[in-house]
């Protein structure tokens, strides 16, 4: 499915307002990086970047996406919806008894799932496996890596990156959503990461700075992304976390929690008004 700018624009306002809905239902899960993070998700599956069959989900030609920091499941799930692979009336049954929708990813559960998730820093390394083996069999796909920047404190990330780049995995790119928080605060005060670029750099990687909420940007260095050889690519994405909820943005108490009603209601008319202006400039 490729849609316009604007359509896109406007799919990433709706998405939002399902997250919080998804979460008031749920009455637990992640607030800060889904909404943060919607548009990076959006560029990828609605651009016409990625290439997937979701009546297919296991076409061996497809592009793998694995979602490292798997507590963005309800972005990933409506995501996944909205291409295709389930019913959308389905988002409602997140974190439920016997639902397929998880609180985490699980590979078997559902279609669009490239790998189980929840222990962050695992992800980059199961990218890596996937891109050597289509290396090692001429395989023409790309293999996207989804992390948070939290998760470039565990110490096997450190050990993936190192490992991309002496076997210069050029079809695998990492997209990092620098939101600069983490469940226990601010990634300065937990952790200090930066120079993250220059970290990247000096293990054989070529690094790309974004607006992680510029769509056309993001398009722009994924596409970049795919020609450049003998390197991975990592791209960094400077994001808002809580993006659209005023009371959200820039609070690391909201990585974890999911909003009461009055707080969704709020959250909610907030980005109804957003929604009414994208489309507004649709008509």
């Amino acid at each position: 499915m490729k849609l316009t700018l604007k359509e896109m624009e406007n799919l990433a306002i709706s998405i939002r307002q399902e997250i919080i809905k998804m979460l008031l239902e749920a009455k637990s899960g992640h607030c800060a990086g889904p909404l943060g993070a919607v548009e990076l998700y959006v560029a990828l599956y609605f651009s016409g970047i990625l290439n997937y069959d979701s009546k297919n989900p296991d076409w061996e030609e497809r592009d793998r996406v694995v979602i490292s920091n798997g507590h963005y499941a309800p972005l990933i799930y409506i995501i996944l919806a909205h291409a295709g692979y389930f019913p959308l009336e389905e988002l409602k049954t997140l974190r439920k008894l016997g639902s397929r929708l998880q609180g985490h990813p699980h590979r078997l559960s559902l279609p669009g799932i490239e790998t189980s998730s929840g222990p962050v820093g695992e992800g980059l390394s199961q990218a890596i496996g996937m891109a050597l083996g289509a290396k090692m069999d001429k395989k023409k796909h790309q293999v996207y890596c989804l992390m948070g920047d939290g998760e470039q404190d565990c110490g096997n990330t450190w050990e993936a990156v190192m490992m991309a780049g002496k076997h210069q995995l050029d079809n695998l790119t990492a997209i990092i959503d620098r939101n600069n928080i983490q469940i226990d605060g601010f990634t300065k005060n937990v952790m200090p990461l930066e120079p993250l670029k220059e970290k990247y750099e000096s293990f054989g990687w070529k690094v790309l700075e974004i607006d992680g909420h510029n769509i056309p940007e993001i398009i722009k260095a994924v596409h970049a992304s795919k020609s450049i050889f003998v390197k991975p690519v990592v791209i960094i994405a400077h994001t808002i976390p809580g993006k659209g909820v005023d009371f959200m943005q820039w609070e690391y108490q909201w990585h974890g929690k999911a909003p009461n009603s009055k707080q969704a209601e709020e959250a909610l008319r907030q980005l109804r008004n957003m929604k009414g202006q994208i489309e507004s400039e649709l008509d």
